[in-house]
């Protein structure tokens, strides 16, 4: 039997957040969050890329 969960991707793309009822002061909160967000995936991305190089390097291939 197939579930409608087996049939959904693996990483679900968010909801883009309404923006009709903030105000200003609120979007600019909101920008500060998301920059702070995007810097903590970056952050994530570059630990992910070292650990890849390290194994590449151990293994002298290469991993995806």
């Amino acid at each position: 039997m197939i579930l409608d969960d087996d049939l959904d991707p693996k990483t679900k793309k968010a909801k883009p957040r309404s923006l009709d009822n903030l105000s200003v002061p609120e979007l600019r909160e909101y920008i500060h969050q998301m920059k702070n967000e995007i810097a903590r995936v970056e952050v994530d991305i570059q630990k992910k890329e070292k650990h890849k190089s390290a194994a590449d390097a151990l293994f002298g291939g290469k991993s995806s």
